[in-house]
């Protein structure tokens, strides 16, 4: 095995793979051998990413679908394994953030909105990521959250609420799903550097001077710990949360 390319007989799905951290777990995925299979809502977004990647040398397919939807996530969990053949890894990090509201003013429909993509769409990945997986004779996901899994959110009820449920969601799976070779665990990523902060520096050093390590951080970086998490070197990890929060929740 190439040590450069650990994952090179490995299928990867990822939503939420057209910009931001999605984009740059597919990317370092397929750096280290993967084929990804990108899911997001817009078409765009994810060509851009799988050209990227196959002009780089790996292989990406683009499967447009709306992980809130149950039909979007199990067509493009079948069509990654028509693609490819199988499939090894599973990166669920689809997620919107909801406005401010104190909670009695919090519109009906932005909370199903965003429990319906950030904790339901966690939901629908794993109901049609795991029977796929052992199929190809077990596999490793990780569940995308946010460091508001151990903190509330002022006025952000839903988000905060869809976080923590996150939580639960990933250990009763890893539970469910060890003794057949599939290991589910979460990341919780802390700030994470976004294009239009890069507009906004002053506010960028305003959100770094809370956190331990004075900075923000890198798609990059969430990347290499889902990476870590995908591994064999985390054969005997499930049901566990990371933070990659430079300290925030220390």
């Amino acid at each position: 095995m190439n040590p450069s390319r650990p994952f090179d007989t490995k299928v990867a799905y990822v939503t939420g793979a057209g910009s931001g951290m999605g984009a740059d777990i597919a990317r370092l995925l397929a750096e280290r051998g993967a084929k990804v299979s990108l899911v997001g809502r817009q078409l765009a977004p994810l060509q851009q990413v799988a050209d990227d990647i196959t002009a780089r040398g790996g292989d990406a397919a683009v499967f447009p679908g709306d992980v809130s939807n149950p039909d979007d996530v199990e067509r493009t969990v079948a069509a990654t394994e028509e693609r490819f053949g199988s499939l090894h890894f599973a990166v669920n990090n689809a997620g919107v953030s909801s406005t401010f509201h104190d909670l009695p003013d919090l519109p009906e429909a932005e909370w199903n909105a965003t429990i319906g993509i950030n904790l339901s769409g966690v939901f629908h990945g794993l109901k049609f990521q795991v029977p796929a997986m052992l199929r190809s004779g077990g596999g490793s996901i990780v569940n995308i959250s946010s460091v508001f899994a151990d903190r509330g959110f002022a006025r952000r009820p839903a988000y905060s609420a869809s976080k923590h449920a996150i939580r639960g969601l990933t250990r009763s799976a890893a539970i469910e799903w060890a003794a057949q070779g599939i290991r589910i665990n979460e990341i919780q990523p802390g700030v994470i550097a976004v294009p239009r902060q890069q507009s906004n520096p002053e506010e960028v050093a305003r959100i770094a001077s809370g956190i331990p390590a004075q900075r923000v951080g890198t798609g990059r970086e969430v990347a290499t710990a889902v990476a870590f998490l995908l591994s064999d070197d985390a054969s005997y990890i499930t049901g566990a949360h990371l933070a990659v929060d430079g300290g925030y929740l220390s």
